[in-house]
Parts: C-alpha cells; structure tokens; sequence
C-alpha cells in the first residue's frame, strides 16, 4: 500500500499549486504586509480537520496517533526551523511544490532539509535526535480512538469528549477565518476551496498511511528523509517517500496545465547559499521538534496535539524573528 502515498502525493501537490499554500508566507505576510488569506485558509482546514479525524477515528476508519510531547523539541526544534524557512524561501510544503514549479532555489532547500533531516534521525547527527527522546511525554487517553501512549491533546486537557472539544476548536477558528475582512490573493483556488479540499484529502491520506503501517497523515520530513535514503542506502521507498515523489509531480503537472512552469534561477548566485542554510536549518529543526509544518502545523494541530500547537508557535516565531531579521529592520 505504499504506493498509495504517490496518488495522495498528486492530489495535494495540485491543491498546494493552485492554492499557492505556504506556511512560509501564511506567517510572514500576516505580521510584515498585513496579509490573512492564507492564515484565513489555515485556520478554515485546521477546524475541517479537527472534526473530521475524530468522525473518522469514531467510525474506526483510523487510529488517531498525536505526536509525544516534547518540550525541548517542540519549542527549540521548532524555533530553528521556522528560521530556516524564511531563508529558504518557503516552508517544507513550499519549497516540495514549487521543486516542481522549476524553482532551482527550492531544489537546493529541499535537498539540504532532507539530508540534514536524515542525518539527525539516523546519521552522523543522530545523538541529538537519541538525547532530545528522553524529553518524550506521553499519556494513556480516556477515548479508545487514540492509540495507546501518545501525546496529550486538548480533550485530555480539558477533560471533553474529543467531538465535542473538535467542535469548539474549530468555532474558536473559524470565528477568525470567517468573522474577518480577508485581504486578496491571486489564486487559481481560493483560500475556501483550498482549505475544503485539503480536509478532505486528509483522513483519506492517514487512512492510506495507515494501511502501509505508518499510522499518521499527511507529512514532508519523513519523505525526503526517506527519498535520501534510498539513493544513498538503498533504502525501500515507503508511503511519505511516494507522498513527496507524488506532491513534486502534481505540482509540476499543475503547473504546466496553468501556464506556469519555468526554470527559475535567482539574479545573485549567493541566494543558493542562503537557501541551503535555510535547508539545513529545516532539516534539524523538523528533526528535533519531530515534525515540520505540514507533520505538526496541519495534521497535528488538526489532531488537536499539545506538542503540535506549541511547535507551531514556535515555527511562528522562528519564522517572524528571520523575517524581521532580513526585512522588517528596514
């Protein structure tokens, strides 16, 4: 069933294409140019999803699995990658989708952020991912539709039934996403669009992930982790590796389709350098926190995960203090 991850990998390599979605610009354009379209996006799916797993999960179809807890992790992984992706020039989806657009600075970020992720999970770098697993905080849930000892969730928290604590979660969201002027965005898919049909594709992508034994949704790291792996260890190409292969092609066959595929190459040969610092910064800051923006920001916080939500204020973070690094003093 791995090979299902390349028909999940095309359908949302399309979807980020004709959305234009980029955690990258989501956070950045909401602080420095005043920008909510794709945070009005993000918001809109994170509630979609959040009701959506737990149906989901409540009809058997999958077993919902939160990230573990990790404070280290979570915050200064997280941190760090939210700075690497400003240099990079987009988040782990954006620079995966536009590789396919024909952008060669992407190319070189994503090449770095999977090798640099590789060699923290299972390389010369692995004694920061073996020391930051002791941080790991896990707990047994009060609902039989979360796997065993995983991480803590609103529901646990608060002690409501994961519906019903969904249901809130996404009111609290959507107040935002709909209760607020929206800023406008050339898009082939609007932000709603967008947003409905990620939703849908996502327990449709764990239930595939979860049928090739991985149990969890949609995901970057682990992809380009594994692509790595197999040209240089002849590692087998598992359900994320076909996920990634699916999403570059998607986004290239999108981009054809529309006109715009080009080979792109910045005007200062230096900004190569900045991106592959950017990868690399992406590469071991997913690795620590144990996720990326699509792995925590999208289907962990859409799972409602204690360790998602803090990492993704910390990829908000990291991402804000480069952005202001780089732009905002001037």
């Amino acid at each position: 069933m791995a090979w299902t991850g390349l028909i999940i990998g095309l359908i949302f390599g399309v979807i980020l294409q004709k959305g234009r979605v980029c955690f990258n610009s989501a956070y950045r354009d909401l602080v420095f140019f005043k920008d909510n379209y794709l945070m009005k996006l993000y918001a809109f799916v994170l509630g979609l999803q959040a009701i959506i797993f737990v149906l989901f999960a409540q009809f058997g179809a999958i077993t919902l699995n939160p990230k573990p807890l990790n404070l280290v992790g979570n915050t200064l992984g997280a941190f760090i990658f939210g700075l690497g992706m400003v240099l990079a020039g987009g988040c782990a989806s954006g620079v995966t989708y536009r590789s396919g657009e024909g952008m060669t600075t992407a190319w070189f970020a994503a090449l770095f952020y999977g090798m640099t992720a590789a060699a923290v999970k299972g390389g010369a770098l692995k004694p920061i991912s073996s020391w930051l697993g002791q941080f790991n905080k896990t707990v047994e849930h009060a609902s039989s539709i979360y796997k065993p000892n995983t991480g803590l969730t609103l529901s646990d928290v608060f002690h409501i039934n994961p519906l019903l604590m969904a249901i809130i979660f996404a009111a609290v969201l959507w107040i935002y996403a709909f209760g607020t002027k929206t800023t406008h965005r050339d898009t082939k898919l609007s932000w709603k669009v967008a947003a409905i049909l990620i939703a849908i594709l996502a327990p449709f992508a764990w239930w595939t992930s979860q049928k090739s034994g991985r149990m969890y949704g949609l995901g970057i790291t682990g992809g380009w982790i594994n692509l790595v792996k197999s040209f240089t260890a002849g590692e087998a190409l598992n359900w994320e590796g076909f996920e990634i292969i699916g999403i570059i092609i998607g986004a290239a066959l999108s981009a054809v389709q529309g006109k715009e595929f080009k080979l792109r190459m910045p005007k200062q040969p230096k900004t190569y350098v900045q991106v592959m610092i950017g990868g690399i910064l992406m590469g071991l800051g997913a690795a620590m926190a144990d996720g990326c923006n699509i792995g925590h920001a999208l289907t962990g916080v859409g799972l409602m995960a204690v360790s998602s939500i803090i990492a993704t204020v910390f990829f908000m973070l990291g991402n804000w203090t480069m952005a202001w690094f780089l732009f905002g003093r001037k």
